[in-house]
């Protein structure tokens, strides 16, 4: 394979083609429609997603911090297209642990990622560069990591929840992880000490509920 498809056309997608040049893959990006290619200021080539079919035999990966326009896409197109993984040679991971991410669909790991072991990763996470997740974490689908956040051991993030950038959440105990409800959003520089609710907003240090 020397090609891959990665959906989005913003900065993170740019992000993520770097993962790809890395691994000496050619990106070909995937824009909404043609309103959104407009705005495609790269020299890379660009395509809408109404002419992905051209491309089947390509392997995706979905370059969308939003984990719920990632969601979308995927269900758009899962049944079509084949989703893979993109993990940059200088990430970093525990005994036993890179297989354990690549045993997931469309997972995402950028340049400086350091992961323990015993880590359980879902399907089409992103986790962005030098963030750091400890030991016996739970990852469940469409999380978004996003760059310098610091996951400590012990903790589960549910569903489509969204850790910002500099966030710290704090260890869990072995027996009652510290968590991250579904669809959570965790400001920039947030410190977690305690349970979040599954779609509240959470800031400051330590961090409360916004909304």
């Amino acid at each position: 394979m020397t090609g891959i498809g990665i959906f989005g056309t913003s900065g993170l997608a740019g992000e993520v083609g770097d993962i790809a040049d890395a691994l000496g893959l050619t990106a070909i990006y995937v824009a909404r429609d043609a309103a959104e290619l407009v705005s495609w200021s790269s020299d890379q080539l660009a395509i809408v997603e109404a002419d992905v079919a051209d491309h089947t035999d390509l392997m995706f990966v979905v370059g969308i911090g939003d984990s719920l326009i990632r969601r979308r896409v995927v269900e758009r197109f899962a049944s079509t297209l084949q989703f893979g993984n993109l993990l940059h040679p200088a990430a970093t991971f525990g005994r036993n642990q890179r297989s354990a991410v690549e045993h997931g669909i469309g997972n995402v790991v950028a340049a400086g990622v350091q992961m323990s072991n015993t880590i359980t990763v879902g399907n089409f996470c992103i986790v962005n560069a030098n963030a750091t997740i400890g030991h016996d974490v739970i990852i469940e689908d469409f999380v978004t990591i996003c760059p310098g956040a610091t996951i400590s051991g012990n903790v589960q993030l549910a569903a489509g929840a969204w850790i910002g950038a500099g966030a710290v959440i704090n260890q869990g105990d072995r027996d009652r992880k510290l968590t991250i409800g579904a669809g959570a959003v965790i400001g920039s520089g947030a410190v977690v000490t305690r349970d979040c609710e599954a779609g509240g907003t959470y800031a400051g240090v330590p961090a409360r509920r916004l909304r």
